[in-house]
């Protein structure tokens, strides 16, 4: 599509944000005490701006011009940290990581996952499709019927007559030799122009002319993005240069003279370390200063006078209220946000500089002079204003000596009083934090973890790959009061939440809620793995290893462990983003005494996470994952401390299943018969986990295979015999992960919830009684 189409869904989508905007002034503002009201009013925002979202996103993909990628890229980061905003108040709301939005879906007439919208036009012409396909079907089976019936009177007139078997194996020669000879013809034609250069080898695909161009304009499109911005502060400073200094000296001038007509004398001149002369602007002017203190002795003196008459009329005074009655403000507010400041300054340039221009004499996207003018003429400002500080520091004293007889003696002391003083008590470094590798470069501790094996190759794999469907079933527990569990869909929602977006954007990683450590939990075979290996492909993160088995004889002792995590430390803070993983994490936290050198510095790296947390700081985009097939082996006190949130994994449902089959037999170069029975192995294959089919599908797809496969098609009969080799995940163990979830921090705030709600119930029942 043209740009002027992704110009026009970005002046749309920004349409849309303000309308949000305003909603969230007149809504959000207000305190609510009825919570669905609160929950529904959450999930629509929360859905609008995933919308909003979804759009903004697809126009900084599809733009070519810079300066407006970068505006739409402040309003992206907005918009990302307001739903995280969101999120948190969902559950903190609602006690779960799972909400329940149907209704509000179909109240938006939206669907759980976003689809392909279709036209009136498309739908008939799919109607029609099918129908004409049906009529083909009927038409085939008659033919086949009439075919038929003319092969069985045949066969009838030859059997009548008697043929004479030597003619009929010369017919049968006669057929196999052509189409010998005509397969071996087309092979040797196809060498030959292979060999001539005219066409690919067959191991290669010929791109059709439309893949062609559209490769052609993703990469004019990756060059223009990546065009450099010409820069214009050689030009600022000559034919602005002058304006500046004189401007800044003339208010710095008229500042000194006003603070003298108000206080007496010449004010200090700020120091270089609190900005100089910028700090006499960022302070309150001297005008101002008079007018508040003036305000504020009027209003003591009215204080004053009031208490007096007060006292005269006194009524009794009467208790307080005991401490078990005070009355508790249960009505809900949307706590403060660091991101509505953003959006609305994202869409006051929009409007200010994008909305009315004119897009169609800009055939090149080229950059706007004036905006980059406007973004380096502050700098300009800052250098100039270095040498300004200089002069007028001067002028200043030579004023002080003229006017007030001071002289510099007094300012120098006051400046070496400050130099001198010491602060009340100096703050203990910790050792993490402490640079204990000062001589040496971020590429020699780089390469040093890699040859370790700490920091490892990430595997390209992309969170979409993360096969799953949304189950429509999954309210029916929430209804029983069970603690709901996420389908595939919302665990990968969670974990583009809480791992991908704040890693991706240092805006939004340094003022969204701060998430420092997750945890995937759940069977083995259900794709934790995968799950860290794709945020680590969507982010560029850098991945370090620090499961037990992969330390073991690595950095001994403490002092080695030290020295390790100081190396990860700094070089996941300087290389950022990056994740640290560790797989097996209720090996951390196992509830016995440690066997084996394993164990024991398992136990050592769990009492080394807690410092390793707190060496993290909101502008360090470092993520520690964790992954567990059996978390109910750890003390879950610790283990629930050291990690903020936990995403339970669930094992595919029937849907699910059917698409996984189907993907990896055809991904490994099989080919689906009307042997193969889709739904049969979906069924037969309950219980068993994404692992499980993966596994059983390379089993039985081996090379071998795959060359027997034109004579000898697959059947359904040999997954299931493969299939049958694995252990299922049992009812059993289901329950033991949902058991051990309730005694999670968010699953027992859960239990309180619903506890606290049957109360309120039974209460209402015994009052209408």
């Amino acid at each position: 599509m043209s740009q002027a189409t992704y110009v026009k869904l970005w002046a749309d989508t920004q349409r849309e944000l303000d309308i949000m905007l305003q909603r969230e002034r007149e809504e959000f503002l207000q305190p609510v005490e009825d919570r669905e009201k609160v929950m529904k009013m959450l999930a629509t925002a929360y859905i609008q701006y995933l919308e909003i979202f979804r759009k903004l996103e697809e126009a900084h993909d599809h733009l070519i011009h810079q300066q407006k990628r970068a505006a739409v890229r402040q309003v992206l980061d907005g918009v990302i940290g307001r739903i995280l905003e969101i999120k948190k108040e969902m559950v903190a709301l609602e006690k779960s990581e799972c909400h329940h939005m149907d209704d509000i879906l179909m109240d938006l007439q939206r669907v759980p996952e976003p689809v392909t919208a279709m036209t009136l036009e498309e739908g008939i012409k799919v109607v029609q499709v099918a129908e004409r396909a049906r009529q083909g079907r009927a038409r085939a089976a008659f033919m086949k019927r009439i075919y038929l019936e003319e092969k069985r009177q045949s066969q009838k007139e030859a059997q009548e007559m008697g043929k004479n078997p030597d003619d009929a194996a010369t017919c049968i020669q006669k057929v196999w030799r052509g189409y010998r000879q005509r397969k071996e013809t087309e092979k040797l034609r196809e060498e030959e122009m292979v060999f001539l250069g005219m066409s690919l080898p067959p191991d290669l695909e010929a791109m059709s002319s439309l893949q062609i161009g559209a490769g052609k304009a993703n990469v004019l499109q990756g060059e223009v993005q990546e065009r450099e911005e010409p820069s214009f502060r050689q030009e600022l400073r000559q034919t602005e240069g002058s304006h500046i200094k004189e401007t800044l000296q003339d208010q710095i001038s008229q500042c000194f003279i006003e603070c003298r007509h108000i206080t007496g004398r010449f004010p200090d001149y700020p120091p270089e370390n609190t900005g100089g002369s910028k700090a006499i602007f960022i302070e309150k002017h001297p005008e101002q200063v008079a007018e508040e203190l003036a305000a504020k002795r009027e209003a003591e003196k009215k204080e004053k006078e009031k208490n007096g008459k007060e006292e005269k009329e006194r009524p009794a005074v009467k208790k307080p209220p005991k401490v078990g009655k005070q009355i508790v403000d249960e009505s809900w507010k949307m706590g403060p946000s660091n991101f509505l400041s953003i959006l609305e300054e994202g869409s006051s340039q929009y409007k200010v500089f994008w909305e009315n221009r004119d897009n169609r004499s800009d055939f090149l996207q080229d950059h706007d002079p004036e905006l980059i003018k406007e973004g380096e003429r502050e700098e300009v400002e800052d250098e100039i204003r270095v040498q300004v500080d200089e002069v007028m520091q001067e002028k200043l004293l030579k004023l002080k000596q003229a006017v007030d007889g001071e002289t510099g003696a007094r300012q120098s002391k006051a400046g070496k009083g400050e130099k001198g003083s010491k602060a009340p008590g100096k703050r203990r470094i910790p050792e993490l934090e402490r640079d204990q590798t000062p001589d040496r470069t971020i590429d020699s501790l780089y390469q040093e973890l890699a040859e370790a094996g700490l920091l490892i190759k990430v595997k390209n794999v992309n969170l979409s790959d993360y096969i799953g469907y949304y189950d429509c079933l999954r309210n029916i527990p929430r209804q029983a009061g069970a603690q709901p569990m996420p389908s595939i869909p919302e665990v990968r929602q969670l974990v583009a939440l809480y791992g991908i977006l704040p890693l991706g954007s240092q805006t939004v990683h340094e003022n969204a809620p701060l998430v420092k450590s997750l945890l995937l939990a759940g069977p083995a075979g259900v794709g934790k793995k995968m799950l860290v290996h794709a945020i680590c492909t969507e982010t560029g993160a850098n991945l370090f290893n620090l499961t037990p088995s992969n330390i073991v004889g690595k950095y001994p002792g403490r002092d080695g462990l030290l020295m390790m995590f100081h190396m990860i430390l700094k070089v996941g803070k300087e290389l950022q983003p990056s994740v640290v993983w560790i797989g097996g994490t209720e090996r951390l936290y196992s509830k016995g005494t440690p066997k084996g050198e394993e164990e024991v510095n398992a136990k050592r790296l769990a009492r080394m996470l807690p410092p390793f947390l707190r060496a993290l700081k909101p502008k360090d985009r470092v993520l520690l994952v964790g992954t567990t097939a059996r978390p109910f082996d750890a003390n879950p006190g610790p283990f629930c401390k050291v990690f903020q949130k936990i995403i339970l994994i669930p094992k595919p449902d029937y849907l699910t299943r059917c698409a996984l089959w189907k993907h990896y037999i055809l991904q490994s170069g099989g080919a689906l018969t009307k042997l193969m029975n889709l739904n049969c192995l979906a069924h037969v294959s309950d219980g068993f986990t994404q692992g499980h089919i993966v596994d059983t599908v390379q089993t039985v797809l081996s090379e071998l295979r795959l060359l027997q496969m034109p004579r000898k098609p697959l059947r359904t009969a040999e997954f299931v015999t493969s299939l049958a080799r694995h252990d299922p995940v049992y009812k059993e163990e289901e329950e033991t992960f949902q058991a051990w979830y309730a005694k999670t921090p968010l699953g027992k705030a859960w239990s309180a919830a619903l506890a606290a709600k049957e109360a309120e119930k039974g209460k209402k029942g015994k009052g209408k009684k």
